[in-house]
């Protein structure tokens, strides 16, 4: 079994086609052989992308309610979410400090390494940070996480 930790930008590929949906697609349709982590704040990025990708004509109407609403579906089904509690952002706030990351970047890798920890203590399958975030992989990379970027699977 493997363990895929996906932040926000690597979420949104699985409902919005653009480089890198197929690898992630491939992933999320392995849900019995895969287990998915996100954090709780990523409901919210996700929706903001649909959204502005909405506003900005990018996605049309329709394309925006059916990538929500499947979105929606997964999250609440599909994924396993991390809560955002405050020894995970204690550690947010410190990755933050060290590395200059975004809020939400530290937030999301701050939960990565906990479940990473998790994971590791269980011994069992491997443990994959995915993001299409080059500046955030680089840092989860510092951090001990191995990392895989959906934008390098054309």
């Amino acid at each position: 079994m493997d363990y895929y930790f996906f932040d926000s930008s690597g979420i949104v590929k699985n409902y919005i086609i653009e480089i890198g949906t197929n690898w992630v697609k491939n992933v999320f349709n392995s849900v019995a052989t895969n287990v998915i982590y996100a954090v709780s704040v990523a409901e919210v990025e996700v929706i903001s992308a649909f959204a502005r990708r909405l506003k900005g004509k990018t996605l049309t109407v329709g394309e925006a309610a059916n990538a929500s609403s499947q979105f929606k579906y997964d999250f609440a089904n599909d994924l396993r979410v991390v809560a955002v509690e405050q020894i995970l952002l204690n550690r947010a706030v410190n990755l933050a400090e060290k590395y200059a990351l975004r809020g939400y970047d530290a937030i999301q890798l701050s939960a990565a390494v906990e479940v990473f920890a998790y994971i590791n203590a269980l011994n069992q399958g491997s443990f994959i940070f995915v993001s299409a975030d080059n500046e955030l992989n680089s840092v989860a990379q510092a951090e001990g996480l191995a990392v895989e970027n959906p934008n390098n699977y054309p």
